[in-house]
């Protein structure tokens, strides 16, 4: 009679951890089952009207139809999209923040730019699309062709200027990467954004511009000439130019967007989210806006992109190295 309390008091707490560990549970949780029944923030880490915030606003619209939930979408700039990328694996895990991760991350984490790992920091869902990088001089410049680049460059070190969108990014690291392999020295002169870089090259302060298709319109309009394009295949909107790697220079750079969110996600959100994204890229509606963006779709699913990111991170290890990148970020 008097273990009676005691035993009632043990059924409680054994039930209330049974609970418990019931709605923990992350296959099979009732936190995952009901989920989403709020909209969804995804963080982009770049400025509203950019060709990264078009992309991702095009795959949020899909995507939230898919989940039957909007998904807002919060541009937090700055220090080459690492504050974006810093405030998405700071975020709760709870589904309702998502966000792109650009694949710098793998740069700047070793850099020391983004206080994060994104080795371990990040619950990847999806590999989006690329970007289409090129290098373009004025309509009135000398050269004519990548050829002709290279060959001033050759017998004049260090004078050639070109303008990149900030030390340590992709435009700067890849045309480094490009000036390495065809053995040139070349003047880089950082500027604060793609659209500053632009305008040094259109108002003729530097020869040349390391940018992605912030140049298309211009090209097009016979302002600047295009000489080379940077990704695997020649573009569609510039078919006569040829890539880096067409010309004798096996460099190629896509620098492809990712969308991630933070880790110890549930996994059965995950799923549900991996999914809304996969369809999302599919769809004519992301199509449309990838091509007019110059965007080659690069699709992996979220297992596959996080090994992706695992191997480039690797790979910029060695990168950092070569290029005494860390003493360009001290200068």
């Amino acid at each position: 009679m008097h273990n009676t309390p005691r035993i009632a008091r043990r059924q409680f707490v054994l039930g209330a951890l049974s609970a418990s560990a019931l709605t923990a549970t992350p296959s099979g949780s009732l936190f995952a089952q009901a989920w989403p029944e709020r909209p969804l923030t995804f963080i982009c880490p770049w400025p509203a009207g950019g060709t990264a915030d078009q992309s991702m606003r095009a795959l949020c619209a899909v995507a939230g139809r898919v989940l039957g939930q909007s998904i807002a979408v919060e541009n937090k700039v700055g220090a080459s999209g690492m504050i974006g990328a810093k405030a998405l694996a700071s975020a709760r895990p709870d589904g309702y923040t998502v966000g792109q991760i650009p694949i710098s991350v793998t740069r700047f984490s070793q850099l020391g730019t983004l206080q994060a790992d994104p080795r371990k920091d990040f619950t990847y869902l999806a590999r989006t699309s690329g970007q289409t990088f090129g290098i373009a001089v004025p309509a009135s410049s000398p050269f004519k062709t990548l050829k002709d680049f290279v060959q001033h460059a050759k017998a004049h070190p260090g004078k050639v200027t070109y303008a990149h969108a900030g030390v340590g990014g992709a435009t700067h690291v890849g045309m480094e990467e490009f000036a390495g392999a065809a053995g040139i020295q070349l003047n880089h002169v950082p500027y604060k954004g793609g659209a500053e870089a632009l305008q040094g090259v259109l108002g003729g302060h530097v020869d040349a511009l390391a940018d992605s298709s912030s140049w298309a319109p211009h090209v097009e309009a016979g302002k600047l000439r295009l000489l080379a394009t940077w990704g695997e295949q020649r573009t569609a909107r510039f078919k006569e130019v040829p890539t880096l790697r067409e010309s004798g220079y096996d460099v190629v750079v896509d620098a492809p967007n990712g969308i991630g969110a933070p880790r110890g996600l549930d996994p059965a959100i995950a799923a549900r989210l991996r999914e809304a994204f996969k369809q999302a890229v599919a769809s004519p509606e992301f199509k449309t806006v990838a091509d007019k963006l110059d965007a080659p779709l690069l699709y992996l699913d979220g297992p596959d992109y996080e090994k992706y990111v695992n191997t480039v991170y690797a790979k910029e290890t060695v990168l950092i190295e070569k290029l005494k990148l860390r003493e360009l970020m001290r200068s």
